[in-house]
């Protein structure tokens, strides 16, 4: 259920609850580290609704957005942005809340990217702003601490080719180029946008049982003690 508090919208009893987002480029490793975690009690995992992306009453606007982004990119960013309110906004059903990315990154990475890029009009990020804008000045979104698996973009998409996704076949090295130096000046540099919470940087280019390793080493950095 949602109430009010100083003017904002808020989930009840957000203020005993965690939220630690995961974020990083595409293929940085986040499934692998919400995997990781999950098997620990009393966490939630909420992984991107990539989903809902691929199938929205028969359309996959995910697949639209990657094939001509400046024709459907405001069209997939409105529904990233609805849904990932929605991941924000649910009921939290354990002590601490793990998330894949968030309504920040989607907003702060993916549009601002794409509107640099030239491949998103300026009155449809006008529009996708004023939304985000309007959402994070009235609805209280609140995030405890931003995990970035910090990855070159070589190793992601080396790992893209790997794992065969559909609509991540025609993503190129110079869009994950992108998406790297857009995190890296958000969640690095601090010199973008506005930070939501504290970040631990944990290095991602490693295999499998390497950050396997680090996600142990990371634990009491990651989950709050006096929450689980």
């Amino acid at each position: 259920m949602l109430s009010s508090f100083q003017g904002k919208l808020v989930r009840d009893g957000v203020d005993k609850k965690a939220v630690i987002c995961i974020e990083g480029n595409i293929a940085s490793g986040k499934t692998t580290c919400l995997e990781y975690f999950s098997k620990t009690s009393n966490i939630e995992v909420l992984t991107e609704p990539i989903s809902k992306w691929r199938n929205v009453r028969g359309h996959n606007p995910l697949a639209l957005m990657y094939q001509d982004p400046e024709r459907w990119g405001i069209t997939l960013q409105t529904y990233v942005q609805l849904t990932m309110l929605d991941r924000h906004m649910s009921a939290i059903s354990a002590p601490v809340r793990m998330m894949e990315r968030s309504i920040f990154s989607a907003k702060y990475i993916f549009v601002d990217n794409l509107f640099s890029s030239g491949k998103m009009p300026e009155v449809d990020y006008a529009v996708l702003s004023e939304w985000f804008d309007w959402i994070t000045t009235n609805i209280s979104i609140p995030v405890d601490l931003i995990v970035y698996l910090q990855t070159s973009p070589q190793t992601c998409h080396e790992r893209l080719k790997q794992r065969c996704r559909e609509e991540e076949k025609v993503i190129p090295l110079e869009y994950l180029e992108s998406i790297h130096q857009r995190y890296e000046d958000w969640l690095i540099k601090k010199n973008s946008s506005p930070l939501p919470a504290p970040v631990l940087v944990i290095p991602a280019d490693n295999d499998l049982q390497k950050m396997l390793q680090l996600y142990e080493e990371n634990r009491d950095k990651i989950l709050p003690a006096n929450y689980l």
